[in-house]
């Protein structure tokens, strides 16, 4: 047993100081960035905030109003490879994009686990549609199959930008990417309906965990992409300020007319809904639906709250990328790409208010 004495951080640990600046509007930050991934040597351009692969919020309605914003979403995989090929051959926009080798603002991560069942759809719909984003996700990145896992998919989609995870320490992050990964995915037990750290007593501060394994993949010329704990607009400039390149959200997303949530209404008739359901992917309620229950070797590791409901995503969005540029205007960031180089943290003992769900 060792003890790790180093001070580890979450969001809520730490405020953005803010600095001298020449910016004289937020109109005049620039949010999309650029990159060009380290194995599939695709180029993504794009404003790089992604839905998280939530069977309630990942949806292909949310992909669609995200692209229009120039964001992405990681698909659940729980997608029949009916409903991926009606919709990618049906949209003329995404089957282009899904060429590996197109630069494109529509990024649509086809979303799958590790097991045989996994891997045989990914072949089947790879020999209809070379999928150019993987999002390759289990609960634990640490054991050894998963590494194997992500160079067997590297075997068969070598011109496929993957992210996998998810991890939170530098070593793991580095094994990833040597393994095939162009994304590392970092985070374990931030979210709000993930329960992993009550449940296990896993974790690690979401705020360090994204400085470490940021700073170990780009040592190797990858990328990171920080998933879960953010509540706030704040939150996701933290997220980016620590290092991020993508940030996933799935509490943020949840709620909206494109997650496809089951509404939830008051005793009052004929009025609005006044919130939607939102469960982890590892609650007993998503293994419900598509494993037939919790096996009796393992917990449930995720609840089911209500969060409120928030009409069309877009609004959430203006929301999130407002807030993105004000964080830029105070430290004199003109690009987010330059948020981290500009960014002093200030460790505060108090915690702030939240009015998101994730």
């Amino acid at each position: 047993m060792l003890i790790d004495n180093d001070p580890k951080l979450d969001f809520d640990d730490v405020l953005i100081r803010p600095k001298r600046s020449e910016l004289g509007s937020r109109k005049e930050v620039e949010l999309a960035r650029s990159y060009q991934f380290l194995h599939s040597r695709q180029h993504y351009t794009g404003i790089p905030i992604l839905a998280a692969n939530m069977d309630n919020v990942g949806t292909l309605e949310m992909a669609e109003a995200l692209h229009k914003q120039m964001l992405g979403t990681a698909l659940h995989k729980h997608l029949t490879m009916r409903e991926l090929l009606d919709y990618f051959e049906g949209n003329a926009t995404v089957r282009v994009v899904l060429k590996p080798v197109v630069t494109g603002t529509h990024t649509v991560f086809f979303s799958m686990g590790i097991l045989p069942d996994d891997i045989d759809k990914l072949k089947n719909f790879s020999a209809v549609n070379d999928p150019a984003y993987i999002c390759i996700d289990v609960a634990n990145g640490y054991s050894e199959r998963f590494a194997k896992t992500v160079a067997e998919i590297r075997e068969i989609c070598p011109k496929s930008t993957i992210m996998a995870g998810n991890v939170v320490t530098a070593e793991m992050t580095e094994q990833l990417i040597l393994s095939g990964a162009d994304i590392v995915k970092v985070g374990i037990g931030p979210g709000s309906v993930c329960t992993t750290r009550k449940m296990t007593g896993v974790g690690y501060p979401q705020l360090s965990a994204i400085i470490e394994c940021a700073d170990a993949a780009h040592g190797l010329g990858g990328l990171v992409c920080a998933d879960g704990g953010c509540k706030v607009p704040g939150d996701v400039a933290k997220a980016f300020a620590a290092g991020a390149d993508f940030v996933m959200l799935g509490g943020m997303f949840a709620g909206h007319d494109e997650s496809n949530g089951e509404l939830v209404y008051d005793d009052i008739p004929n009025t609005p809904a006044i919130g939607m359901k939102y469960y982890g992917m590892s609650s007993s309620t998503a293994m419900e639906k598509h494993s037939g229950g919790v096996a009796d070797y393992r917990a449930s590791e995720g609840k089911e709250v209500i969060v409120p409901y928030r009409g069309k995503v877009e609004n959430t969005v203006k929301e999130i990328l407002g807030g993105l540029r004000s964080a830029c205007t105070y430290t004199g960031a003109r690009r987010l790409k330059d948020l981290s180089k500009c960014t002093t943290f200030v460790k505060v003992n108090r915690q702030l208010n939240t009015v998101y769900g994730d």
